[in-house]
């Protein structure tokens, strides 16, 4: 692994960032690009044509779409878009009955952990005259990538939030393999989770059927959901015409030990973090530099055994490795400024180091809390903010399915209490109407 010295070299390589539109497009995906399209063009072109596709054709540009991009034959892509009941019934059957039983147990830790954020999500106020009261959403639509790498966690983590927060309806749309098939474990998932619909829709053209809506997958008033550089892009182009939940990149995971801490452990959470994406970051923080060659050669005796090895060796050499720092507060200073998704806290005072934590998606504090319990078991979505937006945003929660409306109730005191001063600021601002609405019902008796 790299090892680098101090924050400023760190900025330049390990923790600098990429912006989503500055990433280069693998050749095989712009191969897809130019067989789709006819031509090459750029990842922002692809996305905001194919939205336009699917807002003024529906259903057909879908198939076109799940045609082109997703390889689905003709007589394939002719199936019902939507996944019937009967095979979301039958997945079952196909799944072993112990990895059921698993999801079933995280699906239980997750919904307890999330009625607990609705407990305080619903809390209300009022003083007689103001307050304020709080509805879920009506309808949410959740994006599932993956047809080779199934990720029914991800469903789990992202639909029981929505479930708990009281969202009428819940739909799912994701690419299905070229034989027209949804994995039957996704299904599993999506039944434990309450999913109310399934939809054979990927990418981008899922995006949009779920936006707009079309004759089959009907308009949702938010899209959550994780995916590849064109859905991350299809969110941002949508962004004020219907809910997103956020912008997500590639999975990051950043560690502090301190001289203490047992490399076998750190590089065990190192190789997990690596191992999610060959765009992942996986950083570890340290004062000392005893500690960086251990754990470097722990990585490396690991790495091989990975089943995603490769994922995980290119993930590594592009973006991770060890910064040394004077100290663990520096450590911990330079990883507020980071705001990484994951933050690992191996460290003999880990209690008091969490203290000064100020940006992160998730806390892991000290060496048992691990990172993976957390990706599958802990209890809170491991849909989290990544590309720094952990300064400013906050993991999937009850909160982001439930919405505030704001409630005035006045009475005649509250009105000849408040009113004047309201219509002084509104003849201030030439708002003569506005004014006069309030003046009107100054010392009116009910």
């Amino acid at each position: 692994m790299r090892i680098v010295r101090g924050a400023r070299e760190a900025r330049t390589t390990l923790l600098s960032r990429t912006p989503h539109e500055d990433q280069r497009l693998p050749d095989t995906v712009r191969e897809v690009t130019r067989r789709a399209f006819g031509s090459e063009i750029d990842a922002a072109e692809v996305v905001e044509r194919i939205l336009r596709d699917v807002r003024e054709n529906g259903d057909a540009a879908v198939r076109r779409y799940n045609r082109a991009i997703d390889g689905m034959g003709d007589d394939v892509s002719a199936l019902p878009l939507e996944v019937s009941r009967d095979e979301i019934e039958r997945a079952r059957s196909s799944v072993d009955a112990s990895l059921v039983n698993a999801l079933s147990e995280a699906a239980g830790r997750i919904r307890d952990f999330h009625e607990l954020q609705l407990s305080h999500s619903l809390r209300t106020f009022h003083d007689g005259a103001v307050g304020q009261v709080v509805r879920p959403i009506n309808r949410v639509g959740f994006y599932v990538p993956g047809t080779s790498a199934i990720y029914p966690s991800t469903v789990l983590m992202s639909v029981i939030p929505a479930r708990v927060a009281g969202v009428s309806e819940v739909i799912m749309t994701t690419p299905v393999s070229p034989s027209g098939a949804v994995a039957p474990l996704k299904l599993v998932a999506a039944e434990i989770a309450g999913v109310d619909r399934v939809f054979r829709a990927g990418g981008v053209q899922g995006i949009a059927a779920m936006a707009y809506g079309t004759e089959t997958v009907p308009k949702v008033d938010k899209i959550c959901g994780p995916g590849n550089i064109f859905v991350t892009l299809a969110k941002k182009q949508l962004f004020g015409q219907v809910g997103i939940d956020g912008i997500f990149g590639p999975s990051e995971t950043v560690v502090i030990a301190d001289e203490r801490a047992d490399a076998s452990l750190v590089a065990a959470d190192l190789l997990a973090g690596a191992e999610h994406d060959e765009l992942a970051t996986a950083v570890l923080l340290t004062d000392s530099e005893a500690l960086a060659v251990r754990v470097s050669k722990s990585v490396e005796a690991g790495i091989g055994s990975l089943e995603r090895a490769e994922v995980a060796r290119a993930s590594l050499e592009a973006r991770g490795g060890v910064v040394l720092v004077g100290s663990i507060d520096e450590a911990i200073d330079i990883a507020n400024e980071f705001a990484p998704e994951h933050l690992c806290l191996h460290l003999s005072e880990a209690d008091v180091a969490m203290q000064r934590v100020r940006n992160a998606g998730c806390v892991f504090v000290g060496a048992h809390s691990v990172e993976s319990i957390g990706d599958y078991t802990a209890g809170p979505s491991h849909v989290m903010p990544t590309g720094g937006s952990a300064a400013y945003a906050s993991p999937l929660g009850v909160q982001d399915f439930l919405k505030v409306m704001s409630v005035v109730r006045l009475d005649q005191k509250a009105v000849d209490a408040v009113g004047p001063a309201a219509a002084a600021i509104a003849r201030a601002e030439g708002l003569t109407g506005h004014a006069r609405a309030v003046e009107s019902r100054l010392g009116e008796r009910t």
